[in-house]
């Protein structure tokens, strides 16, 4: 098959670029970020999807493609200018889908997130719950998912809600809880640390997407993974593994949110709607859908996936802080006014 995948050069699509060279697959990558490795094993488009005519440009001269995997998105803690990242992940979107309809691409796999439902009603979150993105992020990718919706016609599209997604090489905002950790320092939950997130590991994300590449119809998924623990538990099973001085200690649950929303509002911190809520409340997605309509099963639960990415982060520490630009999931956040945290912890 010949696949051609946005986002190819970061964090998880280097990964399902990785995956389909190793099954034999022909791909072309779609990525503002050039990756001289990457190149190596597959064709490089450097294109930034709000671009139409060079989007439309690959497919023309790159395809016929027999799948289309949407990965790429601007992240909010990665950009200035708020309209930057609407135009990258809707305006992007468009052009994609566009293009991809024009050029008869049967099938095409949308990595959405958990962001589009915001502060959920109830628990587990199923598929057709309401659902309210509070930031921008969110906003941009439930836009994505209607976009794609108006294409359902022209090509089988299925959408994948995706949690954080967890494995070797995930740094973003998790450098700094990594960072805390290996440096022995207090790590903070808020409250009594009870809520329980839904991570999902890259191994079983690629594996959705390889099931949902060839399924038939327009679909909408949640995907996550099994036996979700309490935060709590969670960095006390990672400080036991890192073997460090490091121990978990509380916040104040409602002057630590309000803090962080200050302190985002400023400027001061990366932390925004989206870390609130994974800090201090729970979500878990229900995801009964996809294990009965694609036969998909999750096969590590939230403590292995992140003690793997913590060990991961020790064992590549000077390519963390010293490689070339790269996504911004690849790439440690800087700590801004978290800084005055970490002296005080």
């Amino acid at each position: 098959m010949r696949y051609l995948v946005t986002g190819g050069a970061g964090f998880f699509g280097s990964q399902v670029v990785d995956h389909l060279h190793t099954l034999g697959h022909d791909i072309v990558i779609i990525d503002r970020v050039y990756d001289a490795r990457l190149a190596t094993i597959a064709t490089f488009a450097q294109v930034d999807l709000r671009d139409r005519a060079a989007v439309d440009q690959v497919f023309a001269q790159l395809g016929p493609f027999d799948g289309v995997f949407h990965i790429a998105a601007m992240l909010a803690h990665a950009i200035k200018d708020p309209r930057d990242l609407v135009a990258s992940n809707v305006a992007g979107t468009r052009n994609l889908a566009e293009s991809a309809a024009r050029h008869g691409v049967p099938h095409l796999v949308y990595t959405s997130s958990n962001c589009v439902v915001g502060k959920p009603f109830s628990q587990p979150v199923r598929e057709d719950d309401p659902i309210n993105p509070l930031e921008i992020y969110g906003v941009s990718k439930l836009r994505g998912e209607e976009i794609l919706a108006e294409f359902q016609d022209r090509m089988a599209i299925s959408m994948i809600r995706c949690p954080t997604i967890m494995g070797g090489g995930r740094l973003g905002l998790l450098s700094i809880l990594y960072e805390f950790i290996h440096e022995g320092r207090h790590v903070w939950i808020l409250g009594d640390g009870s809520n329980r997130y839904q991570f999902i590991a890259v191994v079983d994300l690629i594996d959705a997407l390889m099931r949902a590449i060839v399924q038939p119809g327009f679909h909408l998924y949640n995907i996550g993974s099994d036996e979700v623990p309490t935060m709590s538990e969670l960095y006390e099973a990672v400080i036991a593994s890192a073997g460090t001085q490091a121990r978990v200690a509380s916040l104040p649950r409602a002057p630590a949110v309000l803090a962080m929303k200050v302190l985002h509002r400023l400027g001061m911190s990366p932390l925004g709607p989206y870390h609130y809520q994974m800090l201090a409340e729970s979500f878990i997605f229900d995801t009964t859908r996809i294990k009965t309509e694609l036969g998909w099963q999750p096969t590590k639960t939230n403590t292995q996936m992140l003690i793997e990415s913590y060990h991961w982060y020790i064992d590549h520490l000077d390519e963390v802080y010293n490689a070339d630009v790269r996504s911004a999931h690849r790439q440690p956040v800087k700590l801004q006014a978290l800084a005055l945290v970490k002296r005080f912890s």
